[in-house]
């Protein structure tokens, strides 16, 4: 790697790093607190994300925070003109930015994953005393070698779009403890806007749909088509339509290599795997005490940003109640790890696990008018199949409680629920 590059890039990006650095309009984000817990360890920090939803923006605000006088070295390796760096080019790096900046042992790497066999030179200077804060594009990447050669080292946080708390923020809104009719009728709005346009930063600020639809690209042709070194352009981007059309709904892998005419199940099952890896659609399995019954269900798919529906797909308005299901679900990936649904004779929306047990059941309906007799047989079949005790329903606007069979019943409108921590 060619050192004056290398000495206009550091330079460049440290400019930038700092000149943007207008930090009051900045939300702050609530993944903060977190990362402060973390670095009261030694251990490397990760945070992974979609692209585009903060993760630069979290390191200025790491920055600030909790390295506001001291000398860090910043470098972004998503960058076109690092396109001939290799892993024998750290060590040049690392001499290259004692040259240009002060002394430091504080590493921030941007999008890290770029390079193959980062870790290698992370993990011997971890051991020599340096920190690193890195962030990366690709969950299964990162945790791959991670997992090789820095395990027990490393402490991750994964960075979603703005939560609702986090866009109330955005839009200047505050949320007292006690909600006034006029809190609850800014709040009431902000939600009904969050519904539709999302929580991706870039678009919030710009309303430009292009930017959307520039993002879903870069994602499926950057993140997996050159990632995953693929040949079929055209089912990978047919099954990511599927999906964004067909979200909060159960899908079949046998289907789906039918309707795209692959081969196999497992090129699927990859194709999946790869965009979950990516931050861009997931899929939950029903619920079984039988592992191998779980793999092999059906699945439901969601998608990580209600705005992008819009780009990708199609207007959601007819699809109001699969829209706040989505919601919902991307709120609670923010919360929890494992996420499933229920099926027997009824469906409840989402089970929540810890360790070997299902701790919540919560189902998701716009209205209880029309959906009463539905909802509430689904979630009292889940609330006595896992012996708890209660179980929400989160509604657009609804609120109250009731016990039935024994079962307490929170009905509760989404944007409540979504400001509850």
């Amino acid at each position: 790697m060619n050192t004056k590059i290398l000495r206009e890039l550091i330079l460049d990006q440290k400019d930038r790093f700092e000149r943007e650095d207008a930090l009051e309009n900045f939300v702050p984000r609530t993944a903060l607190h977190k990362v402060g817990e973390y670095l009261k360890l030694p251990h490397i920090l990760v945070i992974t994300g979609m692209r585009r939803a903060g993760k630069s923006t979290l390191l200025k605000q790491i920055k600030k925070r909790f390295y506001d006088s001291e000398t860090i070295y910043y470098f972004n390796f998503d960058d076109e003109r690092l396109v001939n760096f290799t892993v024998n080019d750290f060590d040049l790096l690392y001499e290259t930015f004692i040259e240009v900046q002060k002394k430091s042992n504080v590493f921030f790497f941007d999008e890290i994953q770029n390079i193959a066999g980062w870790e290698m030179f992370v993990r011997r200077m971890y051991d020599n005393g340096f920190r690193f804060i890195i962030t990366g594009s690709n969950s299964s990447m990162l945790s791959r070698e991670l997992g090789s050669r820095l395990t027990g080292r490393y402490m991750s946080i994964e960075l979603f779009p703005f939560s609702f708390e986090e866009f109330l923020c955005f839009k200047n809104i505050g949320c007292p403890d006690v909600l006034l009719t006029q809190d609850r009728g800014l709040i009431k709005n902000a939600f009904n806007e969050y519904l539709s346009d999302g929580g991706i930063p870039e678009y919030l600020m710009y309303k430009n749909e292009d930017l959307l639809a520039i993002l879903y690209e870069n994602i499926l042709y950057r993140d997996i088509f050159a990632r995953y070194n693929l040949n079929d352009e055209s089912s990978l981007l047919e099954l990511a339509h599927y999906l964004f059309s067909n979200y909060s709904t159960e899908i079949s892998y046998n289907k789906l290599r039918s309707m795209l005419g692959l081969g196999s199940v497992n090129t699927v099952k990859n194709y999946l795997k790869y965009m979950e890896n990516s931050y861009l659609a997931f899929t939950i399995p029903k619920y079984d005490y039988s592992i191998k019954k779980q793999v092999y269900s059906k699945k439901k798919v969601y998608v990580i940003d209600n705005a992008l529906i819009n780009a990708v797909s199609f207007k959601f308005s007819k699809n109001r109640g699969n829209i706040l299901e989505n919601l919902v679900f991307v709120e609670l990936k923010r919360r929890y790890k494992d996420i499933y649904f229920h099926k027997g004779q009824n469906e409840c929306d989402f089970l929540i696990r810890k360790k070997y047990d299902i701790v919540e059941a919560i189902q998701v309906t716009t209205n209880l008018k029309n959906n009463r007799t539905r909802d509430y047989k689904g979630l009292l079949e889940a609330l006595n199949k896992y012996k708890l005790d209660q179980g929400y329903i989160l509604t657009e606007d609804e609120e109250y409680e009731e016990v039935i069979d024994e079962k307490r019943i929170i009905v509760k409108p989404v944007w409540r629920w979504l400001l509850d921590r």
